[in-house]
């Protein structure tokens, strides 16, 4: 069943570059042995750049189960995960994630991501982009408020 998941992926990628609505990803969303979401890249028909394949599929998985974890499905995606789909990825929590092309591969196509894994190591102040703390006080009265609110739900 893996292959089937996996060439089901391939094919939303395919499908997205020929149908030109954006890149050559596309992820599916398994639970049970039934996919029950799909995802393919649609950062420039949607001008949103967090709407990389993996993220559109984890979206519609969580409508589509009422639920914000993924924690009994697996995610079958047609490129190894960017750091931004890892980042999802880990807050979903999927039981498996299974990749086909490398992230060398991608970046061999042009989409090279390794600048954002050289950046997470440096301390804010030496990043590309400028990261400036501001009002740290004020903002940790959220915090405190979500650590006195009973009933939470944690994540």
């Amino acid at each position: 069943m893996h292959n089937e998941f996996m060439q089901r992926a391939i094919a939303l990628a395919m499908d997205n570059v020929r149908s030109g609505r954006g890149g050559p990803f596309g992820a599916v969303v398994v639970k049970d042995g039934a996919i029950i979401a799909e995802g393919a890249n649609c950062v420039t028909a949607v001008n949103d750049p967090t709407a990389h394949a993996e993220i559109v599929a984890i979206r519609a998985a969580c409508r589509a189960l009422g639920t914000f974890q993924l924690t009994a499905c697996d995610i079958y995606t047609s490129c190894e995960p960017c750091p931004m789909c890892l980042g999802a990825i880990y807050w979903a929590r999927p039981a498996h994630v299974f990749f086909a092309a490398t992230a060398a591969d991608a970046a061999a196509a042009g989409f090279d991501d390794s600048f954002i894994y050289e950046q997470l190591p440096l301390p804010t102040e030496q990043r590309k982009i400028p990261m400036m703390p501001l009002m740290r006080e004020q903002a940790l009265a959220a915090f405190r408020a979500w650590l006195d609110t009973p009933g939470k739900i944690p994540y």
